[in-house]
């Protein structure tokens, strides 16, 4: 079970992440997590560049590794890249010293692709208060204000598209994934998403 518009008490809980945007422009922050991925990262990237859309990929040092030439397409098309941890750790079942290592392992492997951020999404939204105070002198630890629900097999794509085009609003950072898990339902939804709210006159920017 999941929520897909974060409510007033995460944000509260933790006001030193970054939820959202400003809502005074017609500004809609796309982000994705997980790759980058043979043939779903490319659909992506495909989907964005048709819209004139700009996104922020949250990207697994392990799949970097293994896919260089999509993390290279991802930076050479105009958009940002966030640390997603090597190997997609859930913060709060794994020891901070291991945890942390495994940031720095993501970071080493972003660098070494010509590339440094300061953007940091945990895998699965979890991360603990003592491991997320170790990274906050460096990084900035972005969460998210709309959650697709695209890896959820519960979920049909319709109801995925219904559900992320409700509750965005101007300055929405939207989660989607660039995974082969969600691929089926993030393939049918991104294109219309991006459709629906060009039409309205949004702007996709990256972080």
């Amino acid at each position: 079970m999941f929520l897909h518009k974060t409510n007033f008490l995460m944000r509260a809980i933790y006001p030193n992440f970054v939820w959202r945007k400003s809502f005074n422009e017609k500004k809609i922050y796309l982000t994705f997590d997980d790759g980058p991925i043979p043939e779903v990262t490319d659909f992506v990237l495909e989907s964005l560049e048709k819209y004139n859309a700009y996104a922020t990929f949250f990207c697994i040092g392990d799949n970097i590794s293994k896919n260089p030439t999509i993390f290279q397409r991802i930076l050479n098309n105009g958009h940002s890249v966030g640390n997603h941890t090597f190997n997609h750790l859930r913060g709060w079942a794994t020891n901070d010293a291991i945890y942390l290592e495994n940031i720095s392992k993501c970071q080493t492997e972003i660098q070494k692709n010509g590339h440094h951020t300061k953007l940091f999404r945990p895998p699965y939204g979890r991360i603990k208060r003592k491991q997320a105070n170790s990274l906050l002198t460096d990084y900035e630890i972005v969460m998210w204000d709309v959650l697709s629900g695209d890896f959820s097999q519960d979920l049909s794509p319709e109801t995925v598209l219904h559900k992320t085009i409700k509750y965005t609003e101007a300055g929405s950072i939207v989660l989607f994934h660039d995974s082969i898990k969600a691929n089926t339902n993030m393939s049918y939804s991104l294109p219309r998403f991006l459709e629906h709210f060009s039409s309205q006159g949004f702007q996709f920017s990256k972080l």
